[in-house]
């Protein structure tokens, strides 16, 4: 399929997400030809002209682009870059637009016009207006936004926004980004199931023991403290990440791979999830949060959560999925990690080692350098009958096409422009885990401390017995060779 001339319209082109992850990531697609027609406007409540908007482009990418910036590759980007000042209001963004489509032809090699693609990197409560403003500027018609979460706080907030949202914009023109999901190993656990014949026919709940969805982040909350009082780990991280990861995890062999058969799975998952029960869950606050700068002195914002959740339908019914996030914890990882069940009945002496170490793993990491490790039982060399742990591991890195991978920002991006909606979230799924979570919003368990730098607190490993959490790992990831 031939490229399709695009603009990319950034709302809030000099805030930290674009500065850290939308300019690299845009220069990387623009200079990989993966865009290579492609025109970006940066809008933003600073009043800065193209000039000074290329310059603030050119030291994000030096300052945060994992690629060398080519000179000449570089000269030519930045003349596709230009800037709008949001006080300029909607009529200068249509003629910003209207000039760079004027420098494209009318149609590609198969006759389709420039598209254009609007990033709403901006706060939640100026989404709306931003999609107001593109109704006035005439930037509907072949036009795709990509939305950030929060997408809602509850289950009626969530309806009011898709709402909102659709007044202007049809579901498929919208696409509610979530960057967990376009990591080469969240992609990986699809490819893992439905590519190979080795576990998806033992991918249930009778050989299944229970799945662990673990993502602990040792950073704290950063400028972010007026945004997550009013949120909390739940809302931040369950909601809009790790009930997304559950999802493709759990989810049923499209009939296809294509956006609508993966996302109409996704949603059947959604669908047969049980309600959140308030016993289920264990909310916590590391001590020192109600002193940072922005807290309430009395906050019961949760920076920790951890829950027991169910699929009530045939593959799944009965295994337990244990989902963990949270701040300020011990370190940071992300990973989901899929417990077998062990043999009904053991042949091996006692002392021999079997049973000691817990079940076999089928482990995904999740971080950008994407690993994926398998642990099962095997003998000791040497006289007697002695078994160990072991684990095969497989490290992305290491692959001789590893360069080619892409970062999850990019990817993402590049997969809106093709309007692939495989990786995103859709309005049915966030209003159905909303529904699943009222309970809990409604009767929250009280915020239990923990200290700084540890895995929670300690009711976690009551809540998950009688298994146990697979972080922190017995054995590390090996080094990269």
């Amino acid at each position: 399929m031939a490229e399709r001339y695009t603009t990319v319209v950034l709302f809030g082109a000099t805030g930290d997400l674009a500065r850290r992850k939308l300019l690299p990531g845009l220069l990387h697609l623009f200079d990989s030809e993966l865009l290579g027609n492609l025109r970006v406007i940066g809008t933003s409540l600073d009043d800065f002209t193209k000039d000074t908007f290329v310059e603030f482009a050119a030291q994000a990418i030096d300052e945060f682009s994992t690629h060398d910036r080519n000179s000449a590759r570089w000269q030519d980007f930045s003349k596709r870059l230009d800037f709008v000042p949001g006080s300029a209001g909607p009529e200068a963004l249509k003629k910003a637009v209207a000039a760079a489509e004027a420098m494209m032809p009318d149609s590609d090699s198969e006759g389709r016009p420039p598209q254009r693609l609007h990033y709403l990197s901006v706060p939640p409560n100026a989404a709306l207006s931003v999609i107001q403003d593109l109704r006035k500027a005439d930037l509907v018609e072949r036009s795709r936004i990509i939305m950030e979460k929060p997408f809602g706080t509850d289950l009626a907030s969530a309806g009011a926004l898709n709402s909102s949202v659709h007044e202007v914009f049809s579901e498929e023109q919208v696409f509610r980004i979530d960057h967990f999901l376009g990591k080469e190993a969240a992609l990986n656990i699809l490819a893992f199931r439905f590519a190979n014949g080795l576990f998806e026919p033992i991918w249930h709940r009778n050989f299944i023991d229970h799945v662990q969805i673990d993502v602990p982040e040792t950073l704290g909350l950063s400028d972010r403290a007026s945004f997550y009082e009013g949120t909390g780990a739940y809302r931040d991280m369950v909601v809009t990440h790790l009930f997304q990861v559950l999802a493709f995890t759990a989810m049923e062999p499209p009939t296809a791979l294509e956006p609508r058969s993966i996302t109409e799975e996704k949603n059947k998952v959604f669908r047969s999830m049980e309600p959140i029960e308030p016993t289920d869950v264990v909310r916590g606050q590391y001590q020192g949060y109600r002193s940072e700068p922005g807290v309430s002195p009395e906050s019961e914002t949760e920076t920790f959560i951890a829950l027991k959740c169910f699929i009530d339908n045939w593959r799944w019914a009965g295994v337990p999925f244990y989902l963990r996030t949270g701040k300020r914890m011990a370190e940071g990882q992300r990973i989901i990690s899929i417990a077998f069940k062990e043999p009904p009945k053991s042949m091996f002496p006692s002392g021999s080692g079997v049973g000691q170490n817990g079940p076999d793993h089928l482990t995904f990491d999740l971080a950008d350098k994407s690993k994926m490790s398998l642990s099962f039982y095997g003998k000791r060399p040497g006289t007697g009958f002695h078994l160990d742990k072991l684990s095969m591991q497989f490290d992305l890195q290491e692959v001789d096409w590893a360069g080619s991978a892409l970062e999850a920002y990019e990817r993402l991006i590049y997969d809106a422009v093709q309007d692939d909606h495989t990786l995103f979230t859709a309005a049915e799924g966030i209003e159905r885990v909303w529904e699943i979570s009222q309970a809990l919003l409604d009767n929250p368990q009280p915020v239990r401390p923990y200290s700084p730098g540890t895995w929670g607190p300690n009711q976690v490993h009551q809540l998950i017995a009688p298994h146990a959490w697979r972080l922190p790992f017995e054995r590390r990831w090996r080094d990269k060779r």
